[in-house]
């Protein structure tokens, strides 16, 4: 495709809405300027001052994030931008296939070990387009990553070799690179093949690329390179090129010729050739890194997996940083002027290149950037907005990756950075073993819980005189108030106790005494057990405070770290004076559930971060704000939370406009959480809160929930997320979450490639994971036919439960509610109600057994005696 393709509008082109909202963005940005530290900078605990702010005081003062220089009011970099300005750096882009921090040692590795210990240094995120039924980065899809700054693959199966490219004086060109490049239109990502090379060759850099798997990151669009060699040394001089690739390739040359397993793809190394490609790989490298010039920029990326599982990898940067800020870039006649403020010295080829205090230095410690807010974890698209940002240029929309920046401190040693690192990765490897064994568990556990709760309310049914009154028959009818509903008022729970009353039976005895105790003793069971399964879906999140994957067992010590942390919030919610409570302890656990992920993700998403629920770095679907699986659960607790409150203060006598109020007030600031971009930059999910906390509201206000009022709040929260986005749109192109991506992707007419994408996502998880499926339905099989219905298999306990506390209906059904909307429009599927309900379903078991033990039962009648035997008239 054409380069033109891509090219931004002039200002003779750009449409009159476009030009008018960017005004009134602009005067609307700048009196909100106290807002800006919020918006631009990600919350991260870790996350030092971005080389963005130190540019701009160097070059433009410091000024707000949103100050503007262009007429449009923003400073978006786009193709005509980047056509116009020269490279202003000299980057060495080291490409490592397979090298993890684990191959790094100080004997067998020095170049590597001593690199580490000047530069910064993280966890890389190789994910691509994986082969057929394998789900890993093959070397060849890294390096046409590396290019176009998107994920890209290969046809066919396995992990083919990459083409040997075809010499053509200095340069030389790839084969079958017009099938190469055709080919992503057909992965979902629509990767532009050579957007790197042909940026840097517009710039008026040279490019030179050192092996195959380099020539494939450096070509330009047409499949070309300016300069190829097959090892550095055939290279002479180094300092006439702006943009030098290597591909650094024992490990990967190592690992392609294992025998094939049956998806095509090699069998993993034996450790003594891993170690010997490992120091092979080293001495490479420390032949180019001894001939660069002074102030390159050097990145080392180990790009890919040589396993057949997916790993973290190794990311090294020093020299120049990135210059993440586009406009700090000089266009060519500032690059030309000697009255300009930013050093530099010229290459002999006459390219201005910036010198290394321009743009600050990468530092040892940690990296990290905007893609990922976490410290310590960059990906591999990253990898070329970086080289793109240490040149001076640019980079075009289709680069969807952030340049990395300096993030918080490594540890002292070079030891200890490599090993803390290596532990980043092991924490990933062991998540994929335990993660099936887990769920499986969970799900099989979770089913046999309910087989038993649902027999031992059938046993309550079938015992002697346990036909329990309603609620009301033994509680004092409330006062009528001006601000009560007769259809959903509410009783104090303390107003109902337990209060049998045992008949003696003819021989003496107290029977019924005896089955109301073992009967009470069988309820306290089941309602222990409940509270503790509603509490382990906020576990699974608490347990990464702990390090359970460096156990000798990990399986057994997530399990029990995961239990453990249920017990102890379980401890509470059973132990305080709440208990008494029909809500009491459901009360408690969802608000320890809703507050402990709003804090997660108002500070930087850690604990989602390797969780068995949580995103895993390795896979590389996200990296920060609310996942799919943490936004049901966050969702659920907030709004089961939200009905025990109501319920106690409507218990306490307070009106219930300032329980709606306290509601509102809660719900807003969750649902604001959730979609803010620096916090749980969840697109698919405000949608469905809006409409979950919505339908929790009206019913707590007594309101019929309607299909009018249901598409008027769907409308309400379409226009929130929209609004969320859009507002993340006007942000600078290299500060967007992916809600603004998602704005430009609709201009840009790629709104389509992506919502299919996520479609077949969905239905993917919905169709694939039959356990999560399976749980689903008996759980709502088990709410609505064991506790909602009276049935030979249980009394109404839900009904009852409903009677001493109104507000856990509308609770339900608002958390139903939001968690089928969020199947409906997430890519996770069936996941998204599988998690809601594996909370909402036993807490609110847990309330409905309160309500059967604060019933009164009824007493069994005296049984008459045998009538006498009447003679028929006229015997």
């Amino acid at each position: 495709m054409p380069h033109a393709t891509f090219s931004a509008r002039s200002r003779a082109q750009r449409p009159l809405w476009l030009s008018v909202a960017s005004r009134v963005t602009a005067v609307v940005l700048g009196s909100t300027a106290f807002l800006s530290p919020l918006i631009a900078r990600p919350a991260s605990a870790t996350t030092t001052t971005a080389p963005s702010v130190s540019t701009s005081a160097e070059g433009i003062g410091a000024t707000s994030t949103y100050a503007t220089t262009s007429e449009a009011g923003r400073r978006e970099p786009t193709d005509q931008m980047a056509e116009r300005r020269k490279s202003t750096g000299r980057v060495a882009l080291i490409g490592v296939p397979g090298l993890e921090w684990s191959d790094l040692d100080p004997s067998r590795t020095p170049n590597l070990w001593k690199l580490t210990g000047e530069a910064g240094s993280a966890s890389l995120s190789t994910r691509a387009v994986p082969p057929p039924d394998r789900g890993i980065t093959c070397p060849m899809a890294g390096w046409l990553t590396v290019s176009a700054g998107q994920r890209s693959g290969t046809p066919g199966r396995g992990c083919p070799a990459a083409p040997k490219p075809q010499r053509n004086g200095e340069g030389a060109g790839v084969p079958g690179w017009a099938a190469l490049a055709a080919y992503q239109s057909e992965t979902g990502y629509d990767a532009q093949l050579g957007t790197l090379g042909q940026l840097v060759t517009d710039g008026g850099g040279r490019v030179a690329a050192i092996g195959p798997g380099a020539a494939l990151a450096a070509a330009d669009k047409a499949g070309n390179i300016t300069a190829y060699a097959e090892s550095a040394d055939a290279l002479p001089d180094l300092s006439s090129y702006q943009l030098i690739v290597q591909d650094v390739s024992p490990l990967a040359d190592a690992w392609l010729r294992q025998p094939l397993d049956e998806y095509g793809v090699p069998t993993p190394m034996p450790t003594a050739t891993r170690r010997e490609a490992a120091a092979q790989a080293d001495r490479q490298i420390g032949t180019l890194l001894s001939r660069l010039p002074a102030g390159t920029t050097t990145l080392v990326a180990g790009i890919s997996d040589v396993t057949p599982n997916a790993h973290l990898h190794v990311a090294l940067a020093t020299g120049p940083t990135a210059t993440t800020d586009p406009t700090t870039a000089l266009p060519p006649a500032q690059s030309q002027s000697p009255s300009s403020t930013t050093a530099q010295t010229h290459s002999p080829a006459g390219v201005a290149v910036r010198s290394p205090g321009s743009a600050g230095i990468y530092r040892h410690g940690h990296l990290t950037a905007t893609s990922t807010r976490q410290n310590a974890l960059v990906t591999i698209t990253d990898l070329t907005a970086t080289a793109i940002g240490a040149l001076g240029l640019a980079p075009p929309r289709q680069v969807v990756g952030r340049a990395w920046e300096n993030g918080g401190p490594a540890p002292a040693t070079t030891a200890e950075t490599v090993a803390e690192l290596a532990d980043a990765d092991l924490a990933s490897q062991v998540l994929r073993e335990v993660r099936g064994p887990f769920f499986a568990v969970f799900v099989s556990v979770q089913l046999l819980f309910y087989a038993f709760a649902a027999l031992a309310l059938r046993r309550r049914r079938k015992s002697p005189g346990n036909r329990a009154h309603s609620p009301a028959d033994s509680a004092p009818a409330p006062t009528p108030t001006s601000n009560s509903n007769p259809s959903s008022a509410s009783t104090p729970a303390t107003s109902l106790r337990l209060n049998p009353t045992p008949h003696p039976t003819p021989t003496g005895r107290s029977d019924f005494a005896g089955d109301i105790a073992g009967e009470s003793r069988l309820l306290s069971v089941v309602q222990v057990v409940a509270v503790v399964s509603g509490a382990i879906a906020v576990s699974t999140f608490l347990a990464q405070l702990v390090p359970w994957w460096s156990l000798p067992m990990p399986m057994a010590g997530v399990i029990g770290t995961i239990l453990g942390i249920a017990v102890l919030i379980s401890g509470v919610a059973l132990g305080g004076p709440w208990r008494t409570h029909v809500l009491g302890p459901l009360t408690v656990v969802a608000a320890v559930t809703s507050v402990a992920l709003l804090a997660d993700v108002m500070t930087g998403s850690t604990l989602q971060v390797n969780a068995v629920t949580g995103y895993e770095p390795v896979t590389g679907g996200r990296f920060y704000g609310f996942s799919n699986i943490a936004f049901a659960v966050y969702a659920t607790g907030t709004i089961l939370g939200l009905a025990g409150i109501a319920h106690w203060l409507l218990g306490r006598g307070a009106p219930r406009i300032m329980a709606l109020l306290v509601c509102a007030a809660y719900g807003g600031l969750a649902v604001f959480a959730d979609g803010w971009p620096a916090w749980g930059a969840d697109f698919g999910g405000v949608p469905a809160f809006v409409i979950g906390l919505a339908v929790f509201l009206i019913m707590l206000a007594g309101r019929r929930v309607s299909i009018v009022k249901l598409f008027l709040v769907a409308f309400a929260g379409a226009v929130l997320i929209g609004a969320i986005a859009f507002f993340d749109w006007l942000r600078p192109a290299t500060q967007r979450t992916h809600l603004g991506n998602f704005v430009q992707q609709i201009i840009d007419g790629q709104a389509l490639t992506v919502v299919g994408r996520k479609f077949g996502a969905m239905i993917g998880v919905t169709v694939g994971n039959w356990s999560l499926t399976l749980l689903s339905v008996v759980a709502l099989a088990f709410l609505f036919l064991v506790l909602d219905r009276p049935s030979r298999w249980g009394a109404s306990a839900l009904g009852q439960a409903y009677a001493l506390a109104p507000p856990l209906r509308a609770g339900l059904f608002g958390a139903l509610t939001c968690a089928f909307i969020g199947f409906l429009i997430n890519d996770s599927g069936i996941a998204i109600p599988a998690m809601a309900l594996t909370m909402a379903v036993p807490l609110a078991l847990a309330a409905s057994v309160r309500a059967l033990q604060l019933s009164r039962p009824t007493t069994p009648e005296w049984p008459s005696e045998q009538a006498a035997p009447t003679e028929r008239p006229g015997a």
